[in-house]
């Protein structure tokens, strides 16, 4: 058995695996959790970054309004599960106006560091690029620089630092709707300044995996284990009805995160629900946040259904890591 190391979390939500289901992964029978009109100016709220804060939860969200611009929105649950989502944006307050300039603000991620909670998520700067900011108490808000050049997609914070490090996944892209992608890592001593880039791994071009062959990113804050960095990501594959989204894990070197120790062939959890197959980009589960618990192992993981709607399922350590034991990709 392996263990999350992890502070408890006895009311993160939860459902018990169904009698006889063979995935790894398993939906909350109530989904989807959020609608596409949670708040009024919305036309869809997904990817989105769940944390625990207080005696209950605070997210980060993604929504879309019905100009179909995008941009990031607080909300807060008592069970992480019913949700009171802000009706305005986020206002970054910041030392230097040309990075607050607003774009578009999408696919947050959130991640708890030290004293504060740093929020990383997809800012538009000429292009795509990875943008940075914090708060303590999830009302004020604060901008940092731009962790790379554009373009860049898919910024996932480790959640402590590595040989002194702050530590970040990211996919290098471009302007579009990028069909490609491999994972890399990046280091910084100040969550200013990023470099010494190492790859962690690519798309998988042969049949063994094909539906991670056109792109990969990084979705859920690593979640950290006595055997490794257990991730969660995306896969892609471009088929004749477009790209097709689904979920993947992968287990990273604790020390050496950009050295993978054993990678899912099979996915996870893959759009089959209605709501993950019809919606304004059809046939996409992409997951952004995941909730632990050290006592139990268990994992919530909140996902974006087809860019419309938020979905819950659940896992636990031990399912993925069998998982992927069993289900090897050999060829990295």
């Amino acid at each position: 058995m392996s263990r999350i190391i992890s502070n408890l979390l006895p009311n993160m939500p939860w459902q018990d695996k169904p009698e006889g289901y063979a995935m790894p992964v398993w939906r909350y029978k109530e989904n989807p959790i959020i609608d596409r009109d949670a708040i009024e100016s919305s036309n869809s709220v997904f990817n989105s970054a769940i944390v625990p804060f207080k005696d209950g939860f605070a997210g980060v969200f993604r929504c879309d309004s019905k100009a179909v611009s995008m941009d990031l929105y607080v909300g807060f649950s008592k069970d992480g599960i019913t949700w009171n989502i802000n009706s305005t944006p986020i206002s970054f307050q910041g030392d230097d106006e040309e990075i607050l300039k607003r774009e578009y603000r999408y696919d947050p991620r959130v991640c708890y560091i030290e004293d504060r909670f740093y929020i990383t998520w997809c800012n538009g700067y000429y292009g795509p690029t990875i943008g940075v900011g914090y708060t303590f108490d999830f009302k004020n808000f604060y901008q940092l620089e731009n962790a790379f050049l554009p373009y860049n997609r898919n910024g996932v914070l480790f959640p402590r630092k590595i040989n002194e490090k702050f530590a970040m996944l990211s996919r290098p892209s471009d302007t579009g709707h990028t069909a490609f992608g491999d994972i890399f890592y990046s280091q910084s001593t100040d969550m200013e300044y990023w470099g010494h880039h190492r790859h962690v791994m690519s798309t998988h071009k042969g049949d063994e995996s094909a539906w991670q062959s056109t792109k990969i990113g990084a979705g859920p804050i690593p979640i950290e284990t006595e055997d490794g960095w257990l991730i969660i990501y995306h896969g892609v594959i471009n088929t004749c009805n477009g790209f097709v989204y689904r979920m993947g894990c992968a287990l990273l070197d604790i020390n050496e995160p950009w050295k993978v120790l054993l990678r899912s062939k099979y996915y996870i959890l893959g759009p089959q629900k209605i709501y993950e197959c019809v919606g304004d980009v059809p046939n996409v589960v992409f997951p952004c946040a995941a909730l632990t618990d050290g006592d139990t192992g268990r994992i919530a993981i909140y996902y974006g259904c087809a860019d419309t709607v938020t979905g819950l399922a659940f896992t636990t350590v031990d399912e993925l890591m069998k998982y992927m034991k069993k289900n090897p990709l050999v060829t990295q």
